[in-house]
């Protein structure tokens, strides 16, 4: 599957509020990581803090 229809089904970023150095997630919610090919490789993980100074 191309990696321009796996972005717009799926989204290519994810905003998670952090309070008290826990993840605020409801209680159905969960963080999953979906491969979709055979065989997969290294990954990188780019990660943005915004907060209170």
């Amino acid at each position: 599957m191309p990696a321009h229809v796996k972005a717009s089904m799926l989204g290519a970023s994810l905003t998670i509020p952090i309070a008290q150095g826990r993840l605020c997630l409801g209680t159905w919610q969960g963080i999953y990581l979906c491969e979709h090919r055979n065989h997969a490789s290294g990954r990188k993980l780019v990660v943005t803090l915004q907060g209170n100074g």
